[in-house]
């Protein structure tokens, strides 16, 4: 019941798990979750990094300004465990899938969503992420085992959806 796809090119798998959010939640789709939107500013400027928050339509920026000689990470860790707490709240409300826009490298490291991935699953939630192409491996660990790579592509993801968390939501209890 963890369903992910490998990012390809920048920006493509966010783009891409936006749609399957927006199709779902057009569908009548209960998610918890955050897509990714990034807004691209100047073309000497890297973009700014958003999260939107499925199911509070809430934005969260997770992108921070590090000055124009930075190479360091520019995503802003707080920002982050804001969005994660947001997340965290709608699912307790009686979700159908989890939605996570990145296993990367704060997930490697126990933060960022991992917790919450770990609770949904454990609550019966499936759960559908975008993994970063240099956290394959740790992911493939974390998952040990549960994990379906799918397709870059948002019919099979769409019915990778429909064949795995519909059927759990019909064996839940009282439904």
């Amino acid at each position: 019941m963890l369903g992910y796809f490998v990012s390809q090119g920048r920006g493509e798998a966010d783009l891409l798990l936006a749609g399957v959010a927006a199709r779902l939640m057009a569908d009548g789709w209960r998610l918890a979750g955050a897509v990714q939107v990034n807004v691209e500013t100047r073309a000497d400027r890297p973009c700014e990094m958003d999260l939107h928050v499925l199911a509070q339509d809430r934005v969260v920026r997770i992108s921070q300004n590090l000055g124009a000689l930075s190479t360091g990470c520019r995503l802003d860790p707080a920002a982050l465990e804001t969005a994660v707490g947001l997340v965290e709240r709608a699912l307790e409300d009686g979700v159908q899938l989890l939605v996570v826009n990145k296993f990367g490298k704060q997930e490697l490291e126990g933060r960022g969503f991992r917790p919450l991935i770990g609770r949904a699953l454990a609550d019966g939630i499936p759960v559908l992420c975008v993994v970063g192409v240099d956290s394959v491996d740790g992911f493939a660990g974390f998952a040990a085992g549960m994990e379906q790579r799918l397709p870059h592509d948002i019919d099979a993801i769409l019915d990778w959806c429909r064949t795995t968390v519909l059927p759990v939501m019909r064996d839940a209890p009282g439904t």
